[in-house]
């Protein structure tokens, strides 16, 4: 591993624990095992740090998004549906700390960076729209359904989860890495958005 790589790894687990506000240059430099000025060379400071950071989370989730959407023509539309759910879920729960990164932008982390929702969600959330539209247009939903907060809705819940988890009897934290959980809440979500969406059949 470079360390560019070392640093960025670094970088990415502190922004996604603390936040962009509660992270410094140093507790990054420390955490990969290099002084500032080192870092500094090879990535410049945190505002560069940050923003590297979450291209690469975009670009992760934009390929597992690709990957899912490219399923959609000629599919069943229900089908379509509940394999996007359920490949999104899976990105979320493997790579957790993309949801987390975008989680305390929710809560006005980086409030200077303010262009990157526009930049990096906004586009993921049309791509979506755009491969429902068929569907739409055949029919396959409740004529009522809002789409756009009906994909806002999915991801709502996946974030709260992955980073939230539930809490079970004694009060302890369950998320994706309960395997318990996760099914419990898979099943959940599906049954939650064949319903919101008025799809036909049973949900999975």
């Amino acid at each position: 591993m470079t360390q560019v790589e070392v640093i960025l790894k670094a970088a990415t687990q502190l922004f996604a624990a603390l936040g962009y506000d509660g992270t410094s240059t140093r507790q990054i430099a420390d955490a990969a095992g290099l002084n500032i000025a080192t870092v500094s060379y090879h990535v410049g400071g945190k505002r560069e740090l940050y923003l590297a950071v979450i291209e690469r989370a975009h670009q992760a989730e934009r390929a597992a998004l690709e990957a899912s959407l490219v399923r959609f023509p000629g599919a069943e539309p229900a089908v379509a549906i509940h394999r996007l759910i359920d490949d999104y879920l899976d990105f979320c729960v493997e790579r957790p700390e993309v949801p987390a990164l975008w989680m305390h932008r929710w809560l006005s982390d980086a409030g200077d960076l303010t262009e990157l929702e526009k930049e990096y969600v906004q586009p993921l959330v049309a791509a979506v729209a755009t491969a429902l539209e068929p569907a739409v247009g055949a029919g396959a939903f409740d004529p009522d359904v809002d789409l756009e907060y009906a994909i806002w809705t999915v991801i709502w819940c996946v974030h709260g989860f992955t980073k939230g988890g539930v809490l079970d009897a004694e009060g302890r934290r369950r998320a994706g890495g309960d395997r318990a959980a996760l099914r419990r809440f898979r099943a959940h979500l599906h049954l939650t958005m064949h319903r919101a969406l008025g799809l036909p059949g049973q949900a999975p």
